[in-house]
């Protein structure tokens, strides 16, 4: 029987989309995907976060709990991936010698030949490269959705920031050439697929390494010319690169999308110094005028992190005052987490506790408050929702199903009404349908109508028969791995001649 893996991934959408990667690579390589229901795989496979304390925690404690079912199946491998793979590096198997692999952020690309070589010889494999052997794109891809996908235009950041530890973990940037990336965006279309989010670090850079500082808003209009693609959106962008070209694509590309997140950080010009982000809050507050001014219906977003060392009450309250103009429709926040290895581990006046939990929750009652007065302007309104999975924890028991509009809001809504007219089993995850918001809340919408239109699509054709895409790779000129593919058999005997 094959062999079955498992991925567990932490982190960011960077990693979401490299977990696809390593999946790929495991089906190339002969592995099945184990069942939900199956606890004991034959191998797991934990792609790590570094970017948080907790995220450490949450390995090392799953690590824990997986060393007694790994003494009860021989034969079970556990690998270790990912920032945190690339940062610990031989740590890993000295804290947990149990662990059969670990690579880094630069060489998921090996994971097969290692976990075949640490089979083979008995003993843990640790390979961390401290640059890419291959850009990750041209590895195998299973893709997790059947209607949205990710590609990456870069990896990596030339960044500084204070409190990131991404690029040591990253690499500087590498880009991406647009051909490459336009052919794997319609290879995704081709497979149906009619949502892509172009990923980088910091998009906005995008074109740093062959000298076109205009790349990125050209890349965005190229992906205006593909057939069959209705959805672009990209993250993150950087403040201090964004130009007003990418504005202007953004607004005049029917399929870009008038969603951006954008990191403010903090609201503090003191806080953003010692951060060495290199932008100030007048700056920032600039951009979203502009993008505003261009699609006035845009969903802007953002990271914020409360407790950087040194702030203070008065820069925190600045911070509130930002949030409050910005008009958020949704806020990833954070307390600030010391990560060893960055700067700003070493500053003075890390701040207590108490004190940034205190910050925290008056941030998030702000947030809140805006984010749904912000939602509550929806009320009323019909908007294209790209019906999702797994989007609703509460489907089950509403009746509901859930998607993203075109803006990125989360909504869940009706598919039968009261009087008995009902769309349940006819709307598929990929389908779009169109509907009207009844109820906002501060982190999504409500929509209690029949939807008012429904699409079936391509998306939702393979979303019902099951079938997930499958990128073979864009090839960069570069060898492939793993086994060469079966030539095919001869049409005729003289054909062998």
């Amino acid at each position: 029987m094959a062999r079955t893996y498992n991925v567990v991934t932490y982190g960011c959408q960077m990693n979401v989309h490299d977990s696809e990667r390593i999946s790929g690579l495991l089906e190339q390589a002969g592995y099945v995907r184990a069942v939900p229901t199956d606890d004991t795989p034959d191998i797991v496979v934990f792609n790590t976060c570094a970017v948080r304390e907790n995220a450490d925690n949450r390995l090392y404690g799953n690590l824990g709990r997986l060393r007694p079912v790994k003494d009860k199946h021989p034969g079970m491998q556990i690998a270790v991936g990912g920032c945190l793979a690339q940062k610990d590096r031989g740590d890993i198997v000295r804290k947990a010698p149990w662990v059969d692999v670990v690579f880094g952020t630069h060489n998921i690309g090996a994971l097969p030949v290692l976990l075949e070589r640490a089979r083979h010889n008995a003993a843990a494999e640790v390979e961390i490269l401290e640059s890419l052997d291959v850009f990750p794109s041209t590895l195998p891809t299973r893709r997790e959705s059947t209607y949205a996908g990710w590609v990456s235009i870069s990896v990596g950041c030339n960044n500084t920031c204070t409190f990131c530890i991404v690029p040591a973990l990253r690499g500087k940037e590498k880009d991406r050439r647009p051909g490459d990336i336009l052919s794997e965006v319609r290879a995704l279309v081709d497979e149906g697929v009619l949502e892509v989010t172009l990923l980088g670090q910091n998009v906005n850079s995008y074109g740093v390494e062959f000298g076109d500082r205009y790349a990125f808003g050209k890349l965005l209009r190229a992906c205006g010319d593909i057939d069959g693609l209705e959805r672009v959106r990209f993250t993150s962008p950087h403040p201090k690169d964004f130009t007003d070209d990418v504005i202007a694509a953004m607004a005049e590309t029917p399929n870009v999308c008038h969603s951006l997140h954008m990191p403010l950080q903090s609201g503090s010009d003191d806080v953003l110094r010692a951060m060495r982000r290199s932008y100030r809050s007048e700056r920032y507050l600039g951009i979203i005028e502009k993008v505003r001014a261009a699609m006035p219906d845009a969903a802007i977003t953002t990271d914020i992190i409360v407790g950087f060392p040194g702030e203070t009450e008065a820069d925190f309250q600045r911070t509130l005052d930002v949030v409050r103009e910005a008009r958020f429709s949704s806020a990833f926040t954070f307390q600030y987490s010391k990560r060893p290895g960055t700067p700003a581990a070493t500053m003075d006046d890390q701040l207590p506790k108490q004190v940034v939990q205190e910050r925290y929750e008056r941030l998030i009652t702000c947030v809140e408050e805006i984010t749904w007065a912000e939602n509550k302007r929806l009320v009323g309104e019909t908007v294209e929702v790209l019906v999702a999975v797994g989007e609703g924890r509460k489907d089950e028991r509403t009746g509901r199903m859930s998607g993203r509009a075109r803006d990125g809001r989360l909504v869940h809504f009706a598919t039968e009404a009261a009087g008995g007219e009902s769309l349940a089993g006819q709307i598929r995850p990929g389908d779009i349908v169109h509907t009207a918001i009844t109820y906002a809340a501060p982190h999504h919408l409500n929509a209690d109508g029949v939807p008012v239109a429904h699409r079936r699509t391509r998306a939702g054709d393979a979303a019902e028969a099951g079938r997930s895409p499958r990128t073979p790779g864009v090839l960069l000129g570069l060898p492939t791995i793993g086994a060469p593919p079966v030539a095919p058999a001869p049409a005729a005997g003289c054909a062998t001649h």
